[in-house]
């Protein structure tokens, strides 16, 4: 359980049951006598599935759940229906791994504990995914109707129907997935926001398999787990869950393609150029779909690449190597050379004004997270301020694990990943931070957040393994030294392997009980709260197509439909502060409230 999967050669999971040689009947692991669901691409292929089908599963499971979302006794009962769902679909599943865990054969039990581990992050989003279908039970309209970033997305994939190319410098690739969705199943222009619906469940869904199986490229199905589930629930935004995923799986790619480079000496230039092209062709898939998080990688990354590249390991693994990563940075590049154009030729004429209650709070601050969705939050009362110089009892073992992670583990290639993203993404927050006053642009820093807080959480998470991992061979090395054991674990492989299962069944109560939380915060709210309820809310308000409104909509009249292009905002020169009283402006700000000078005119 608490072997790193990055210590072992790359054919290690040909083994289910981790030793990475042999079986445990003592078999080969690839002699003939092997039997297919042991061969890799077999296992691989039953977690994906697995994951999948579980979470889109659960999803559909959800449309039979019958409430009204806008009141809160529909909500509660919703919310309680989708638990009871989970609770239906998972005690199985566990039973089924506690079983093996006390009676199955090793070989048995590790393929149960990769199915369930799969099982479980698909449940997870799926949860989440479920509850934005209790949120958006009758209507067809997407989290935020009308207004915000949906209005944005639905508006370019209008223009892409429209034949207009691009939006900017944003990323092309969910928009245009919502031209073509509105097309196949909504009939072109005029159905992108019921497009937008359906994409914001399904993509949702998805984020707790994507990102374990990202993880599983680095690491064994317990600790995958341990890092997927927690930042799938943290990080998912339904609203824009395309955003987020991109961040999640990136890490885990970029230890994978950095590992593969520093391996280079051992395969040949046709595999090399095999793996750099897969590499370059996921990467630049990813920054169509979404490229802010390229940005806040890129200084550490590049740093990283400069230190782990095999330049003292002969002549040839040095020409290898620069083949791969040739390899990797071209396809890529070909592949997001759209954007790339398009950042080049308008980047410096599309700078970002907008700020809100994250803008307001010491920026030092990277362990919580408000949009502008803020209630009766202000900057006065949020964060709440911790017991030790600020920080929470959470924060300080949160660093603890982190400072575990980077002493015992920096060898691997995650922590490396991880301590090189996280330095270069707490450089640019405080760059652009520091230029704000000056510059009058905010250039989303405060998204830095995110990647810092996983960044921390991956840290922490490695070093929990480190640590046992460490722990276990030191008892091993004592007790093996004064003659209290015999050749062989410490520990029995049984109690790893029960303690591993109870562990699990532990994550699978914290991911649905987090998953409950996540979705919770969607649920319908009045407009007059200002809280992340109001984008479900909105999405009742609007007319379907057959010109009647939503089947629970809290208003007599709803809105029309609103079908238009997209069109760049003209840029006011000044930082436009949301979540802010109008006479706060100039304390906040700096200067009186844009419309007042507009009533004075």
């Amino acid at each position: 359980m608490t072997d790193l999967a990055t210590d072992r050669p790359s054919g290690s999971e040909l083994s289910p049951d981790g030793s990475g040689t042999t079986r445990s009947d003592g078999a080969a692991a690839g002699s003939p006598g092997d039997r297919w669901i042991d061969r890799r691409w077999v296992l691989v292929a039953g977690e994906v599935l697995v994951s999948v089908v579980v979470a889109l599963g659960f999803t559909l499971l959800c449309r039979h759940i019958s409430v009204n979302p806008m009141n809160r006794i529909g909500q509660v009962s919703g919310l309680a229906k989708i638990q009871q769902y989970a609770a239906m679909v998972g005690l199985p599943i566990l039973g089924v791994l506690v079983y093996t865990a006390y009676r199955g054969g090793l070989r048995r039990h590790a393929l149960v504990q990769r199915l369930v581990c799969a099982a479980l992050a698909g449940l997870a989003t799926g949860v989440v995914a479920g509850g934005v279908v209790v949120a958006l039970r009758g209507t067809p309209w997407p989290l935020g109707g009308q207004e915000g970033d949906p209005s944005v997305l639905v508006d370019m994939a209008t223009s892409m129907m429209h034949d207009k190319g691009i939006s900017g410098v944003y990323p092309p690739l969910f928009p245009a997935a919502v031209a073509l969705w509105s097309e196949i199943r909504y009939g072109g222009v005029g159905g992108a926001g019921f497009a937008l619906h359906d994409l914001q469940i399904v993509c949702s869904a998805l984020v707790g398999p994507m990102s374990y199986l990202a993880w599983r490229l680095m690491l064994r199905p317990f600790w995958a787990l341990a890092i997927a589930v927690p930042s799938a629930l943290v990080f998912l935004d339904p609203i824009r869950p395309y955003s987020h995923v991109t961040m999640i799986v990136l890490l885990p790619l970029l230890a994978a393609c950095l590992r593969e480079l520093r391996r280079a000496g051992e395969q040949s230039t046709r595999s090399l150029l095999l793996r750099g092209a897969g590499f370059g062709i996921v990467f630049g898939v990813l920054f169509l779909w979404y490229s802010g998080w390229y940005l806040w990688s890129a200084p550490g990354v590049f740093l990283l690449t400069l230190f782990v590249f095999p330049w003292r390991r002969g002549r040839q693994t040095v020409r290898r190597g620069l083949v791969f990563l040739a390899t990797t940075v071209v396809t890529a590049g070909a592949i997001g050379s759209p954007l790339l154009y398009q950042i080049v030729k308008l980047g410096a004429d599309t700078p970002d004004r907008y700020a809100y209650i994250v803008n307001y709070v010491d920026p030092a601050y990277v362990l919580g997270w408000m949009s502008d969705r803020n209630g009766q939050l202000t900057y006065h009362n949020w964060p709440q301020s911790g017991e030790l110089a600020g920080q929470t009892g959470f924060a300080i073992m949160l660093i603890t694990a982190v400072g575990i992670g980077v002493g015992l583990g920096l060898r691997s290639m995650v922590v490396r990943v991880a301590a090189a993203v996280l330095a270069g993404a707490w450089l640019l927050r405080f760059w652009f931070a520091s230029h704000m006053a000056h510059s009058q642009m905010i250039q989303l820093y405060p998204r830095t957040t995110w990647i810092i807080m996983y960044c921390l959480l991956i840290l922490a998470v490695v070093g929990l393994m480190t640590g046992l991992e460490r722990g276990a061979g030191w008892l091993e090395r004592t007790l093996r030294s004064s003659g209290r054991t015999a050749e062989g674990p410490a520990i029995p492989v049984r109690v790893t392997r029960q303690l591993a299962a109870g562990l699990i069944c532990a994550m699978a109560l914290f991911a649905t009980m987090g998953a409950s939380w996540s979705v919770d915060r969607y649920m319908p709210q009045a407009e007059s709260t200002n809280s992340m309820g109001l984008d479900a809310w909105r999405a009742h308000t609007i007319k379907k197509k057959d010109g009647t409104c939503p089947k629970f909509s809290p208003v007599a009249k709803c809105a029309d439909i609103i079908t238009k292009d997209w069109k760049p905002e003209t840029d006011k020169g000044f930082i436009w502060c949301a979540n802010v009283s109008t006479e706060d402006w100039p304390a906040v700000c700096g200067r009186e409230a844009p419309w007042l000078k507009e009533q004075k005119k």
